[in-house]
Protein backbone atom coordinates (compact mmCIF):
# COMPACT_ATOMS: atom_id res chain seq x y z
CA UNK A 1 0.00 0.00 0.00
CA UNK A 2 1.29 3.46 -0.86
CA UNK A 3 -0.22 6.87 -0.36
CA UNK A 4 -0.17 10.25 -2.04
CA UNK A 5 2.02 12.83 -0.34
CA UNK A 6 -1.04 15.11 -0.19
CA UNK A 7 -2.93 12.63 2.01
CA UNK A 8 0.08 11.74 4.17
CA UNK A 9 -1.04 13.73 7.24
CA UNK A 10 -4.51 12.14 7.16
CA UNK A 11 -2.93 8.70 6.82
CA UNK A 12 -0.64 9.42 9.79
CA UNK A 13 -3.63 10.55 11.87
CA UNK A 14 -5.42 7.27 11.06
CA UNK A 15 -2.37 5.27 12.13
CA UNK A 16 -2.12 7.31 15.34
CA UNK A 17 -5.80 6.60 16.01
CA UNK A 18 -5.29 2.85 15.54
CA UNK A 19 -2.49 3.05 18.10
CA UNK A 20 -4.77 4.87 20.55
CA UNK A 21 -2.84 8.13 20.45
CA UNK A 22 -4.84 11.13 21.63
CA UNK A 23 -4.46 14.02 24.03
CA UNK A 24 -3.83 12.46 27.39
CA UNK A 25 -1.67 9.66 26.01
CA UNK A 26 2.05 9.79 26.62
CA UNK A 27 4.31 10.59 23.70
CA UNK A 28 6.01 7.20 23.60
CA UNK A 29 2.70 5.72 22.49
CA UNK A 30 2.97 7.82 19.33
CA UNK A 31 6.38 6.34 18.46
CA UNK A 32 4.99 2.98 17.29
CA UNK A 33 2.55 4.84 15.04
CA UNK A 34 5.40 7.01 13.70
CA UNK A 35 7.48 3.90 12.98
CA UNK A 36 4.55 2.37 11.06
CA UNK A 37 3.88 5.60 9.17
CA UNK A 38 7.53 5.91 8.14
CA UNK A 39 7.43 2.51 6.45
CA UNK A 40 4.49 3.41 4.16
CA UNK A 41 5.67 4.29 0.63
CA UNK A 42 4.67 7.78 -0.53
CA UNK A 43 3.92 8.68 -4.16
CA UNK A 44 4.94 11.93 -5.83
CA UNK A 45 8.30 12.36 -4.12
CA UNK A 46 11.96 12.02 -5.10
CA UNK A 47 13.49 8.57 -4.83
CA UNK A 48 15.64 7.40 -1.93
CA UNK A 49 18.81 8.02 -3.95
CA UNK A 50 17.88 11.74 -3.91
CA UNK A 51 16.88 11.89 -0.22
CA UNK A 52 13.20 12.15 -1.15
CA UNK A 53 11.94 10.80 2.16
CA UNK A 54 13.46 11.38 5.58
CA UNK A 55 12.64 11.78 9.23
CA UNK A 56 13.71 13.90 12.19
CA UNK A 57 12.94 14.27 15.89
CA UNK A 58 13.03 17.83 17.28
CA UNK A 59 12.50 19.34 20.71
CA UNK A 60 12.47 22.81 22.19
CA UNK A 61 10.41 25.83 23.13
CA UNK A 62 9.27 27.84 20.13
CA UNK A 63 7.03 30.79 19.34
CA UNK A 64 4.69 28.58 17.31
CA UNK A 65 4.11 26.33 20.34
CA UNK A 66 3.08 29.28 22.48
CA UNK A 67 6.51 29.10 24.14
CA UNK A 68 5.58 25.72 25.61
CA UNK A 69 8.00 22.79 25.64
CA UNK A 70 7.41 20.57 22.61
CA UNK A 71 8.56 17.32 21.06
CA UNK A 72 8.10 16.69 17.35
CA UNK A 73 8.35 13.66 15.06
CA UNK A 74 8.58 14.75 11.42
CA UNK A 75 8.69 13.13 7.98
CA UNK A 76 10.25 15.31 5.28
CA UNK A 77 9.09 14.70 1.71
CA UNK A 78 10.82 16.10 -1.39
CA UNK A 79 7.76 16.58 -3.61
CA UNK A 80 8.50 16.40 -7.31
CA UNK A 81 5.12 17.43 -8.68
CA UNK A 82 5.33 20.88 -7.07
CA UNK A 83 8.75 21.76 -8.47
CA UNK A 84 9.33 24.02 -11.49
CA UNK A 85 9.31 21.58 -14.41
CA UNK A 86 10.60 24.26 -16.84
CA UNK A 87 13.76 24.84 -14.83
CA UNK A 88 16.46 22.25 -15.70
CA UNK A 89 18.02 22.91 -12.28
CA UNK A 90 14.66 22.98 -10.53
CA UNK A 91 14.49 21.58 -7.07
CA UNK A 92 11.58 19.74 -5.46
CA UNK A 93 9.50 21.47 -2.83
CA UNK A 94 9.88 20.11 0.67
CA UNK A 95 6.84 19.27 2.77
CA UNK A 96 6.85 18.04 6.36
CA UNK A 97 4.30 15.78 8.00
CA UNK A 98 4.69 16.48 11.69
CA UNK A 99 3.37 15.07 14.94
CA UNK A 100 3.89 17.72 17.60
CA UNK A 101 3.26 17.23 21.30
CA UNK A 102 3.25 20.24 23.63
CA UNK A 103 3.74 19.97 27.37
CA UNK A 104 3.02 22.01 30.50
CA UNK A 105 5.92 23.92 31.99
CA UNK A 106 8.13 21.81 34.23
CA UNK A 107 11.27 22.91 36.10
CA UNK A 108 12.95 19.70 34.95
CA UNK A 109 12.83 21.08 31.39
CA UNK A 110 14.53 24.41 32.13
CA UNK A 111 17.28 23.67 29.60
CA UNK A 112 14.79 22.84 26.87
CA UNK A 113 14.87 26.41 25.55
CA UNK A 114 18.11 25.44 23.88
CA UNK A 115 16.27 22.89 21.75
CA UNK A 116 17.77 20.38 19.42
CA UNK A 117 17.19 17.71 16.85
CA UNK A 118 18.48 14.35 15.71
CA UNK A 119 19.26 15.55 12.19
CA UNK A 120 17.50 14.20 9.13
CA UNK A 121 17.83 10.51 8.37
CA UNK A 122 17.01 9.39 4.82
CA UNK A 123 17.38 5.62 5.28
CA UNK A 124 15.45 3.56 2.73
CA UNK A 125 12.15 1.94 3.68
CA UNK A 126 12.31 -1.53 5.22
CA UNK A 127 15.16 -2.80 7.37
CA UNK A 128 17.45 0.24 6.83
CA UNK A 129 14.72 2.60 8.08
CA UNK A 130 13.84 0.29 11.00
CA UNK A 131 17.51 0.29 12.02
CA UNK A 132 17.67 4.11 11.79
CA UNK A 133 14.51 4.43 13.89
CA UNK A 134 15.95 2.06 16.50
CA UNK A 135 19.13 4.17 16.68
CA UNK A 136 17.02 7.32 17.13
CA UNK A 137 15.07 5.64 19.91
CA UNK A 138 18.30 4.65 21.68
CA UNK A 139 19.48 8.29 21.43
CA UNK A 140 16.23 9.50 23.02
CA UNK A 141 16.41 6.89 25.78
CA UNK A 142 19.97 7.95 26.70
CA UNK A 143 19.15 11.66 26.99
CA UNK A 144 17.57 12.40 30.41
CA UNK A 145 15.56 15.41 29.18
CA UNK A 146 14.22 13.67 26.08
CA UNK A 147 13.53 10.50 27.99
CA UNK A 148 11.45 12.47 30.52
CA UNK A 149 9.48 14.20 27.77
CA UNK A 150 9.05 10.87 26.00
CA UNK A 151 7.26 9.43 29.03
CA UNK A 152 5.21 12.54 29.82
CA UNK A 153 1.64 13.34 28.95
CA UNK A 154 1.27 16.23 26.47
CA UNK A 155 -1.29 18.96 27.01
CA UNK A 156 -2.08 18.88 23.31
CA UNK A 157 -1.02 17.14 20.13
CA UNK A 158 -1.29 18.11 16.48
CA UNK A 159 -0.56 16.54 13.11
CA UNK A 160 0.18 18.90 10.23
CA UNK A 161 1.36 18.87 6.63
CA UNK A 162 3.16 22.13 5.87
CA UNK A 163 5.74 23.37 3.44
CA UNK A 164 9.17 23.11 4.99
CA UNK A 165 11.37 26.21 4.92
Amino acid sequence: MSLSWRSSAAAFEQILGRHGVAVGACTMEAWAAFEEFLQVPVEGIEGPEDDGDGFIVEWGVWDWTGNRPALSFGRLLAVTEDGDRQDPYGQPQYWKVEFQACFAEDPAWADLHIGGDTGFDHAALGAPRADALAATRRFIDRDPLLSAMWRSTPTDIEVTLDRAG
